[in-house]
């Protein structure tokens, strides 16, 4: 009997030290303030040239490169929040998806941060049930204020 006791003590304290990690961990997170800057759908069928990807943008010439290639198909600046960004104070947070036979297709992202980096969690998702038939291409960019953490996708 003290056998069992003892061994139901240890599995206890082993579980509750794992949940114990776990909470400080979560508490460790920070979410980081974003401003989105636009979230849709380039329609270019892929004519854009834009690749899959995750990016990080600090300077100007990288942003307006990005606004250009965008653009070269259709006028998808004219509906951004914002264009001109103090690349001192800020960075932006770009995320493509590959171009889709069907609309409905989405990005969201949540960014956090720990004192050794900051995380963005991409999150894609599909259409349930019937989808327009044209192609599409998600895209979501954020402006998020400029740090020294490594950002890092997940």
């Amino acid at each position: 009997m003290k056998i069992q006791t003892l061994i139901i003590l240890s599995l206890l304290f082993v579980v509750s030290c794992k949940c114990n990690k776990i909470n400080q961990n979560n508490a460790e997170m920070e979410i980081v303030e974003t401003v989105l800057i636009s979230k849709g759908n380039l329609y270019g069928s892929g004519s854009e040239g834009i690749a899959k990807q995750n990016t990080v943008i600090e300077n100007l010439s990288d942003w307006e490169r990005l606004i250009n290639q965008m653009n070269s198909v259709n006028n998808v600046s004219e509906g951004f929040t914002e264009t001109k960004i103090d690349f001192s104070k800020y960075a932006i947070i770009a995320v493509f998806n590959d171009a889709k036979g069907s609309g409905g297709h989405t990005i969201e992202l949540d960014i956090s941060k720990t004192s050794e980096k900051t995380l963005v969690t991409v999150k894609y998702t599909s259409p349930k049930g019937n989808a327009t038939t044209v192609m599409t291409q998600p895209y979501y960019i954020a402006k998020i204020s400029k740090q020294d953490l490594p950002i890092v996708f997940q």
